[in-house]
């Protein structure tokens, strides 16, 4: 395998679980990375050597976490983290970044959070199957978005199984069960006007309250999730339809053009019609 390897996954369509991006490294001495603030889940699996990884708190507190193979860390969104690789034994590790509408209770059920990010295994030769999964991952560049969202499945399973502090799932919790009533009525109302507010409202919520309860279980605002969930609609039809960029930013919501442009490449880092060109499914 070569020294480094890193992918972007840019389809936008999975909800509960999706991946962002993937990729493993071979650290020269001292490579280090930050420090940084995610925002979405990344968990590094240390396949050899060894690091550090420098983590704050919500006070800006730093706790220093001296981490070897085989062993591995998350790193949760919104907290600074700086992590590098030792002097004298450089770790090797592969990393999958991750979130959706089921991430946090993932990490969360492997026992991981800012406060406990180091993961240990309750068995060393489980170590072998993790990083073959995430190694997968990493070299299915080619793959199918469904294969991919398929192994990220497998792997959050190992993630959770193989975890030497897993919890047990506690359900029917009032937070998740907000959450998914507001997820559906987006689904419903995404093209017409609606606003965070019309959402707290249908879940009967104080708008800043419901703010807090969304991000908590999503682990993105109300209004980021609405603005991805509709550029995520207009990609596919972007690809599939032949409407006019105008008609299509007006189905997701988006009645001005200008707006939808900037939407649309807020998330996928091009314009509406760059997309379209680049992905365009030609029938034959």
């Amino acid at each position: 395998m070569m020294n480094h390897l890193f992918s972007v996954f840019q389809d936008e369509r999975f909800m509960d679980l999706t991946i962002y991006q993937y990729g493993y490294e071979k650290c020269e001495p001292l490579h280090s990375f930050g420090p940084y603030v995610r925002n979405n889940y990344l968990f590094h699996y240390v396949i050899s050597g060894k690091g550090c990884l420098h983590a704050n708190d919500e006070k800006d507190n730093t706790t220093y976490y001296d981490i070897s193979a085989p062993s591995g860390f998350i790193i949760e969104p919104g907290f600074v983290n700086t992590y590098y690789a030792d002097k004298n034994h450089p770790w090797e590790y592969v990393w999958v970044e991750f979130g959706g509408l089921r991430a946090k209770e993932c990490v969360e059920l492997a026992g991981l959070s800012h406060k406990l990010p180091v993961y240990h295994l309750t068995h060393p030769e489980y170590g072998d199957q993790l990083a073959e999964q995430m190694l997968t991952i990493v070299k299915s560049q080619n793959a199918s978005s469904m294969e991919l969202i398929g192994r990220l499945y497998l792997f959050l399973d190992s993630l959770i199984k193989y975890s030497a502090s897993k919890k047990q799932l506690q359900g029917g919790q009032l937070s998740e069960f907000y959450a998914r009533e507001a997820v559906v009525y987006i689904e419903h109302n995404y093209a017409q006007n609606i606003t965070v507010e019309d959402i707290a409202k249908k879940c009967k919520l104080d708008r800043s309250y419901f703010g807090k309860v969304f991000k908590k279980v999503v682990g993105q605002s109300p209004q980021e999730f609405l603005i991805r969930y509709r550029m995520a609609k207009a990609a596919d039809a972007l690809i599939i339809d032949n409407d006019s960029i105008g008609d299509v930013g007006a189905s997701v919501g988006y009645p001005n053009l200008l707006h939808f442009s900037r939407a649309f490449k807020s998330i996928y880092g091009m314009s509406p019609r760059e997309y379209r060109q680049k992905n365009k499914i030609i029938d034959r």
